[in-house]
């Protein structure tokens, strides 16, 4: 069978099966599913930056601090050769990647933070219109 003929019987199956759009995330209907928690859980957001800063920033920086003196050193003891090049640039590459992966987890911070910061004033206002009394429009 070639492409062309597979691809069309293809594309005529999905057309068959469509009948409407639907939902995945909810249960089928009967199942007595209820819809999807829709809060935001802004303390679990800040206490996930808590824990990127308590917990990952320092010792990652502390790792990458560890190999400089170490491969200094192991540079240095091979100075005139090619191996002290190859040193060097590693070196140079896992200071980068050390200080990508301080910057990546220092971003997840302050999104973390933001996001609980934006979710929760969200929140508040959407419960504070809920609870404020609507004026009456009929008039219009």
């Amino acid at each position: 069978m070639s492409f062309e003929r597979e691809w069309n019987n293809l594309k005529q199956a999905a057309a068959e099966r469509q009948t409407s759009m639907r939902l995945n995330q909810l249960a089928p209907e009967g199942s007595g599913g209820a819809a999807p928690d829709l809060r935001s859980a802004p303390a679990r957001k800040r206490a996930f930056a808590n824990t990127i800063e308590n917990d990952l920033e320092k010792p990652t920086r502390d790792a990458g601090d560890t190999v400089d003196a170490t491969m200094t050193a192991a540079a240095r003891a091979f100075a005139g050769w090619d191996t002290a090049v190859g040193l060097k640039k590693s070196h140079e590459k896992w200071e980068d990647q050390v200080n990508r992966l301080v910057g990546r987890l220092v971003t997840n911070k302050t999104q973390l933070r933001n996001a609980a910061t934006q979710l929760g004033n969200t929140d508040i206002d959407v419960g504070h219109s809920l609870r404020r009394p609507q004026s009456n429009i009929s008039g219009l």
